[in-house]
């Protein structure tokens, strides 16, 4: 496997920000605010009665309805719909800045790594709560002994090449996507790195990480995701990575 060709600086690079949403009115404006000229937010409706889409159509976002609960089926069906070179991930909860995902971009484009995660550092007391801090150590410990990555953080925030990650074939549709797509990668042979990004208190309560509840239920979806069976590289991974 060879590097990616280094990019141009002077050629602007673009992605698509996949947002999964469900109830998310009140942070959709300062989210898409946010979001890098000329790239294109995809706004994924898990079932919100708030009217987040038509707010997230107002605010100039591609907007897609997706009815399967789930936070893995918002994110799939973000990816499905994205058409640029690159992909990225973020919260829609005003928690992570998308302004930070062009560098994310341009370091996968220059050949760094293949699937960048941002490693979250709280800026304010309380926007990490203890239980949510203590299942991610525990899961990254899990993950280290399952890939041999020495990551802290199993972060939302994430960039990738699109055909990269559809080569993955993603099959968790709960909490356990972005810890599939992680190891899915390690296991495919692409070089996953993560780099430091700010994080904020999110707009309302989260439908995840807010209670013990939430937070225990993912950790049991991505300890299912750790008791897969390795799968072998998938044949487009290499090629796509190696252009």
């Amino acid at each position: 496997m060879t590097d990616s060709a280094p990019a141009d600086p002077a050629d602007p690079i673009r992605a698509d920000i996949v947002l999964p949403c469900l109830d998310e009115a009140e942070a959709l404006p300062r989210v898409l605010a946010r979001v890098p000229e000329g790239w294109r937010a995809i706004v994924v409706d898990n079932g919100s009665t708030d009217g987040s889409a038509a707010v997230a159509r107002s605010l100039g976002a591609s907007v897609v309805h997706e009815p399967r609960r789930g936070f893995g089926s918002a994110c799939h069906a973000g990816l499905l719909a994205a058409e640029a070179e690159y992909v990225c991930f973020c919260d829609c909860d005003g928690s992570l800045d998308p302004a930070l995902l062009p560098g994310f971009v341009r370091r996968i484009a220059e050949g760094e790594s293949d699937l960048l995660l941002g490693r979250r550092r709280p800026t304010a007391r309380g926007a990490w709560p203890l239980h949510a801090r203590l299942g991610n150590v525990a899961l990254s410990g899990m993950l280290r002994r399952r890939t041999g990555l020495r990551l802290h953080d199993l972060g939302p925030m994430r960039a990738a090449r699109r055909e990269a990650l559809l080569a993955l074939d993603l099959t968790d549709r709960r909490s356990g996507y972005p810890l599939q797509m992680v190891v899915r990668a390690s296991d495919a042979g692409l070089r996953v790195a993560e780099t430091d990004v700010p994080y904020l208190p999110r707009t309302g309560k989260s439908k995840v990480t807010g209670t013990w509840r939430g937070t225990w239920h993912a950790v049991r979806d991505m300890r299912a995701v750790l008791r897969q069976p390795r799968t072998p590289a998938p044949w487009g991974v290499a090629a796509e990575v190696s252009r």
